[in-house]
């Protein structure tokens, strides 16, 4: 199981979009939809969907957010997806650059860069942000999709702490590589982090800093959910990952760098998508009224024992 999940807040296209994400990238699907009732945002819609290979979740619940491209998504096309074709990985590329140009702003037209034979950064009608390279297949492998973090703003300067940060809190941790920004390239500091990546959990990110992206902070619009095999973890992954007190509820927690985090026992999921209404809106109203999940009470809240919630 995907241990991090990137999960989005949308107003109400949470099924639209995974509809399509799903026709807009190969070998993707959405894998389940399910209603939520009687939150603070009225019945909310969440979905979980997979783009090439890689799990999502969404929920319609209202315009409390907006997403930006603080989190993007780098989507590989490497030719070895493509039987080693070159041009179907091309094709692909550009195929999805289309799709996603219809309502989208383009944050780097589609190119040649001196990094790639065909890159190109564009922001979706949803919002979410999307970098699709076509990757050379003699580098070392990477997966099909990398969560992007982006420190700009008052972030900026501060991807490498952050992944220092991140390699230390969570396991199955290697970091990959590490470009910095050259002297000539203001305003961003010649130290700064122009791109690296690492794998948290046997999953890849990447994260860069940028002094360019004003008003691009992160928020709760695209979050990472961390799933827990129990109690323990939940405990360990509160306690790393919140630094910010306020922003505490219902499993969400904020870091030091503004990044929200869900952490979310891994039952969470078949509770919820359990086929009799009442199971799950039990489920539902206990973890509403918690901060921090408390497992033993969400399998007492869905066996309908008495709380103490």
């Amino acid at each position: 199981m995907q241990k991090i999940i990137p999960h989005l807040w949308f107003d109400k296209e949470a099924v639209e979009a995974a509809e399509f994400y799903s026709a807009t990238f190969p070998a993707s699907k959405i894998i389940s939809t399910t209603a939520l009732p009687n939150t603070p945002s009225g019945d909310c819609d969440i979905v979980t969907f997979d783009i090439w290979g890689h799990r999502f979740m969404s929920i319609s619940a209202g315009p409390l957010f907006k997403i930006n491209a603080s989190i993007s998504f780098m989507v590989n096309f490497d030719p070895k997806f493509f039987k080693g074709s070159e041009d179907e990985a091309r094709k692909a590329l550009d195929y999805a650059w289309d799709k996603l140009s219809d309502g989208g702003t383009v944050l780097m037209p589609i190119d040649e860069y001196f990094y790639s034979k065909r890159y190109g950064w564009i922001q979706d009608k949803y919002g979410v942000s999307w970098q699709l390279i076509l990757t050379d297949p003699n580098e070392d492998p990477r997966p099909t999709i990398i969560p992007s973090l982006m420190f700009a703003d008052k972030n900026a300067g501060r991807a490498e702490e952050a992944i220092k940060f991140y390699l230390s809190v969570f396991r199955d941790t290697k970091m990959g590589q590490i470009h910095r920004y050259g002297p000539d390239q203001q305003p961003d500091d010649p130290n700064s982090i122009a791109f690296a990546d690492f794998i948290l959990e046997k999953s890849w990110f990447s994260a860069m800093d940028s002094a360019r992206m004003e008003n691009t902070v992160f928020n709760e619009a695209i979050s990472l959910m961390v799933y827990c095999k129990n109690q323990e973890e939940i405990d360990y992954y509160w306690d790393k990952l919140s630094a910010v007190p306020e922003a505490e509820q219902c499993g969400w927690v904020k870091d030091q760098f503004g990044v929200s985090w869900q952490v979310v026992p891994e039952s969470l999921d078949e509770m919820m998508s359990d086929k009799d209404p009442e199971r799950s809106a039990r489920v539902t109203q206990a973890f509403l009224r918690m901060k921090k999940f408390d497992l033993a009470e969400l399998e007492n809240a869905y066996r309908g024992v008495h709380s103490k919630v």
